[in-house]
């Protein structure tokens, strides 16, 4: 029985020299190994003089070249239906993936072999563990069981830990309400938008989320996990503690988890992955302390090389020791704090959706939103928020006021830009049991980015 805080107490408070070390000793065995096995991988090492041997210390990550996502799709297109990136021959498959993906793209599709499915469960027990999750847990799966990623490698985690599983697949939202009470659920996993869903939903049964056996939410799959405000609402309507996670179906499972200290950011999962953080313009390494898209290099999955993959995910990295739970690997201050694709430019103005939503949760009574872009008159870009206010009548001046204040709010925290705030009818805006798609561009193209800059 492991009575400690840690799945994996020699790495998890592993001396940083001595985690560096072996992060170089498995880079090297991870480059020796595709380049024996991924003949595109290896020319593109090669090309770069890149080889096993000639690496010797973490910088020379640097010469290493990148990988985007575009190769990677591309590389399908070309290859279908997996590309050139396979290590191993399609037939010692026993697991197959993709990502969500985004409308029009086409998307990552992937393969794992049982001893691969033994790594993704193994990162989950390191955050599931590190959140106070033990064996006497009854742990709720909130997810479609489909061919997305999602929470797949935490189900088979809590079976490894000793848990209970409850897995909600086919069910509906108010029919998983009702088992997490009637079954006493200690544990529940979603995406946060879906954890706020399910609370709405048992305001309308006459289910006390607050007063039941629940005491974790395990959140991932969103930013939204890591905003202060949203997190905080969640944790009131369930009467419990949510912690964030964050996983890439390209790496099978998660690369960094919130433990029970709650230090305002994620512990990565620094003796499994080497995690970069870059300048998306520049390619250059940013310090600790300065926003930066993530690069991740993956020593696990056996089928697949993942090396120095850029996510476009936007993160802070802080040193270990902003929390005090002991661990020596390093946080992601904030969690996930968006993606370089997210951003709109709105007449000059930079607008993340991560931003929004933070300011949006501040106000309880907004159940759902949407953010949606337009061309006004044919010449000028103009954004508005569509909120439902469940609680609030349409006619009740506390509707005018909530609505007045969120658009002076939004306004303040972007340099002043007006933001049109809406309200919709109850239920007229779109829900989510993955991953929420809140942002509704309509704009028409007009012109250069400098020319829109000025409309």
């Amino acid at each position: 029985m492991n009575d400690s805080p840690y799945w994996n107490p020699r790495h998890e408070t592993m001396p940083r020299d001595q985690l560096e070390a072996l992060q170089v000793r498995k880079l090297r065995n991870l480059l020796e190994w595709t380049d024996a096995q991924v003949p595109w991988h290896a020319k593109r090492l090669r090309d770069a003089g890149v080889t096993a041997d000639s690496v010797q210390s973490l910088d020379d990550l640097r010469r290493i070249p990148f990988l985007t996502r575009d190769e990677w799709m591309q590389g399908q297109v070309e290859h279908p239906p997996y590309g050139p990136i396979l290590a191993a021959p399609q037939e010692a498959a026993t697991r197959y993936h993709m990502t969500s993906g985004t409308t029009g793209r086409t998307p990552i599709r992937v393969l794992d072999s049982a001893k691969d499915w033994e790594w993704i469960a193994e990162m989950w027990c390191y955050g599931f563990w590190g959140f106070g999750v033990r064996p006497a847990d009854i742990v709720f799966f909130a997810f479609g069981y489909s061919t997305f990623i999602g929470f797949w490698g935490a189900h088979y985690a809590c079976e490894k830990m000793g848990c209970l599983v409850l897995p909600g697949g086919a069910m509906t939202t108010d029919q998983r309400v009702k088992q997490i009470a009637e079954m006493g659920a200690t544990v529940v996993c979603s995406t946060p938008t879906y954890a706020l869903r399910m609370a709405h939903e048992a305001k309308t049964l006459g289910v006390d989320l607050a007063g039941s056996a629940v005491q974790r939410v395990i959140l991932s799959g969103e930013p939204a996990g890591s905003i202060p405000a949203t997190k905080k609402l969640i944790e009131e309507q369930w009467g419990a503690k949510a912690g964030d996670t964050a996983g890439m179906t390209e790496l099978g499972t998660i690369m960094m988890f919130e433990c029970d200290h709650q230090p305002g950011g994620a512990h990565i999962i620094e003796d499994h992955y080497i995690e970069e953080v870059v300048d998306p313009e520049t390619d250059e390494q940013v310090p600790y302390g300065e926003m930066g898209e993530r690069v991740v290099t993956s020593f696990g999955r056996g089928f697949i090389p993942v090396i120095r993959y850029r996510t476009r995910d936007f993160v802070v990295r802080v040193p270990h020791d902003r929390c005090t739970c002991g661990r020596t690997f390093d946080i992601y201050d904030g969690g996930i704090r968006g993606r370089v694709d997210d951003m709109k430019l709105v007449r000059g103005t930079n607008v993340y959706p991560r931003a929004v939503e933070a300011i949006i949760r501040e106000f309880s009574e907004i159940d759902e939103f949407q953010i949606h872009l337009y061309t006004a008159e044919g010449i000028r870009d103009e954004i508005e928020i569509l909120v439902e206010l469940p609680g609030v009548p349409a006619d009740d001046p506390e509707s005018e006021r909530i609505l007045s204040a969120l658009s002076t709010a939004l306004a303040e925290a972007h340099e002043g830009l007006r933001f049109g705030v809406k309200e919709v009818d109850i239920g007229s805006l779109p829900r989510f049991e993955l991953k929420a798609k809140r942002v509704e561009d309509e704009r028409i193209v007009i012109g250069t980015e400098d020319e829109r800059r000025q409309t």
